[in-house]
């Protein structure tokens, strides 16, 4: 393996910076930014250093709206034919069984502030046999993969383009040795390899945990070789976005870290001024306090926060405060926030700051007001699109490599939500201005918009509403009425029968 020899370091040298990133910036979505920015506490001044530490999860919020309105609602996910085909029941089993909802949900989490995704299939048990097959059959499996221990190969003079996926996960057999396992995982076209290597830890961070092994030694019984059948890789990267120059994606988090250290500090120093105010020390006419025995007075101003000054006829008790320029120091934090949030592409309308766009606004006037996010969600979602149809291709050519694909191979067409509340009455206008006058969209394209319907269940639907109109209007203007006698027809021929027998 060209990653994994004994002799070299593992995570290998090259990846060694993305990995650190993609642990640092998880530990900001976790709120965790001290344990971030304390590098810089050499820099700091004894009273800085003593102050404490104030912060606000911008990253947990960045992360979660972009997944929000990415896979918030749930994707639909069509085969392209009849409700009832083979292929699109087959699809529907890969969604349903693998949880995919939530699985993306998920994936759009981490890829934002990770700034990569692997998507692994494979075609076995859930539980690996722990369970009998009755109650654990053979399927598609579609499941992610940490980045942090998935490691591309890329070509020789493209960097973009990726020939293999190395996984290799770290382990420890025996807590009380120093001893580590690499469990590697290598995927190539039609092959998976797999090999176990021994490792002795050499760094460590501030936290004790490992951040580079040594790989000592390898256990060559465990290498063994499995062909797939599929003529690419069973692993899928989704980059949260990228450049053409490089496999790797950028994440949302990084390029924040400068101004979010800054927010953080600001709203620091605005904590450290208040809780000065809060305890503040008072000056009282000299004469005030006790005195020893040498007739001097006793108090100490760092603790008992009181000294004396001047005479008792200059100067009343009073305490000591100071501005602290605090208006200036919400006004710099006001305009950090902003350039924070202009930064991440989020519109302070979608976090209720400012105009929360919910006074009587239409869900248009609100979708332009979210320009930004979506556009940035939108970004996204072209990457997702394109990885989830690889994802479901490589689940075709699974089940045809073990003989069960009784269907047509197939594209899926992938339906992304814009993650915005429906404005149900701007809809129903839209719909019935464009289906009225001047025709420009069906009865069937207008419930498929309005319902968020397939195109079969759009037709039953429509030939619904035709049987309870035929139904209807059986049931008030049925021909049996124009059949039936009418009594005052034979009222009047009865008078005339009578008149006529009185003149005889």
């Amino acid at each position: 393996m060209k990653y994994f020899e004994i002799g070299e370091f593992f995570p290998p040298v090259e990846h060694e910076e993305r990995i650190i990133r993609y642990k640092e910036n998880k530990k900001l979505f976790k709120g965790n930014h001290w344990d971030i920015f304390r590098r810089y506490n050499n820099s700091l001044t004894r009273e800085q250093k003593n102050m404490l530490y104030t912060s606000v999860n911008f990253p947990s919020l960045i992360a979660k709206k972009s997944s929000d309105f990415l896979f918030g609602e749930h994707a639909t996910f069509s085969a392209g034919k009849t409700d009832g085909s083979k292929e699109q029941e087959r699809l529907d089993e890969w969604v349903e069984q693998n949880d995919v909802s939530i699985l993306n949900y998920e994936s759009a989490l981490s890829n934002s502030y990770r700034g990569d995704a692997f998507f692994k299939v494979r075609y076995g048990q859930s539980e690996d046999g722990q369970l009998p097959k009755e109650f654990d059959p053979f399927r598609v499996i579609i499941e992610q993969q940490n980045a942090e221990y998935v490691f591309p190969e890329t070509a020789i003079g493209d960097a973009n383009k990726i020939v293999a996926y190395h996984i290799a996960v770290p382990y420890q057999p025996d807590a009380s040795k120093e001893i580590w396992n690499l469990s590697v995982e290598s995927h190539y076209s039609g092959r998976i390899e797999y090999a176990t290597f021994e490792m002795r830890p050499l760094n460590y961070n501030a936290d004790g945990e490992v951040t580079t092994f040594k790989i000592t030694g390898e256990y060559t019984k465990d290498r063994s070789t499995v062909n797939t059948g599929v003529s690419m890789p069973l692993v899928v990267h989704i980059p949260n976005y990228a450049t053409d120059d490089s496999w790797e994606g950028i994440d949302d988090i990084t390029e924040l870290r400068p101004i979010m250290d800054e927010i953080n500090n600001r709203l620091s120093q605005i904590a450290s001024i208040l809780d000065k105010h809060s305890d503040p020390a008072i000056a009282v006419p000299a004469g005030s306090l006790q005195e020893d025995a040498d007739g001097n007075p006793t108090f100490r101003v760092g603790l008992d926060k009181v000294f004396e000054t001047m005479g008792k006829d200059d100067i009343t008790p009073s305490y000591i405060t100071w501005d602290g320029q605090l208006s200036n120091a919400f006004s710099e934090l006001d305009k950090l926030v902003q350039y924070l949030l202009i930064i991440a592409e989020i519109p302070e309308v979608a976090i209720g700051k400012g105009e929360s766009g919910t006074s009587g606004n239409s869900g248009l006037a609100i979708k332009w007001q979210m320009n930004s996010l979506l556009a940035k969600v939108n970004r996204k979602r072209q990457y997702y699109n394109k990885g989830l149809k690889r994802v479901f291709m490589l689940a075709q050519l699974l089940e045809k490599a073990v003989g069960k694909a009784d269907y047509e191979l197939f594209t899926p067409i992938i339906k992304f939500k814009d993650g915005l509340p429906k404005d149900e009455m701007e809809m129903a206008n839209i719909v019935a201005t464009r289906t009225g006058g001047a025709v420009t969209m069906s009865q069937k394209s207008a419930l498929m918009y309005l319902d968020d319907l397939t195109e079969e269940q759009a037709e039953a639907e429509l030939e619904r509403i035709e049987k309870e109109q035929e139904a209807s209007q059986s049931q008030f203007a049925s021909p049996s009425i124009f059949n039936e006698e009418d009594p005052l027809e034979d009222a009047e021929e009865n008078v005339e029968e009578d008149a006529a027998e009185e003149q005889e």
